[in-house]
């Protein structure tokens, strides 16, 4: 793995101009697209509580998600070296954010992966990687915020 600084880019564009810019809270829209290198775009808004287009990802899915494939990513490798193989893995993350007049803030986010192991495999070990993905993930380690981990590993039938 590779080690030491990693720098990322990403170009955000809004393109939410209805024609008179933000004149007023409710005159313009909330679209923008995330781009990063050949990577396809992606389109964003912010959540519908705050006028934001539903069917567009929005920063707080965003955060959901990384955090929720930071850990997975970690767990994934993590077993491979404990020869453990994973064979399916779904996480149904959710998260809480409060607002308010200082702009709001997440309060938590809990992952809850299901993992299917090959029969046989270490159910105890895999559910320690877990607390191990956990200390490891880049994002978890970044926020201010709880991220709790509630785990199923099963074996496959």
């Amino acid at each position: 793995m590779a080690h030491g600084e990693h720098k990322y880019q990403v170009t955000v564009e809004w393109t939410g101009n209805k024609g008179s810019g933000t004149s007023g809270y409710r005159d313009y829209g909330r679209e923008h697209v995330i781009r990063s290198g050949d990577k396809p775009d992606i389109a964003g808004s912010s959540d519908p509580a705050f006028l934001g287009d539903a069917a567009r990802w929005n920063p707080e899915d965003l955060l959901l998600a990384s955090a929720s494939a930071c850990h997975k990513l970690w767990y994934l490798h993590l077993c491979s070296d404990a020869g453990i193989r994973v064979l399916a893995y779904v996480d149904h993350a959710d998260g809480t954010m409060i607002d308010g007049a200082d702009g709001g803030r997440f309060t938590g986010i809990t992952l809850h992966p299901h993992v299917t192991i090959r029969a046989g495999d270490d159910i105890a070990m895999a559910e320690h990687l877990h607390h191990v993905a956990h200390e490891k993930c880049y994002v978890a380690n970044s926020v201010n915020f709880p991220i709790r981990c509630e785990a199923q590993v099963v074996w496959a039938a």
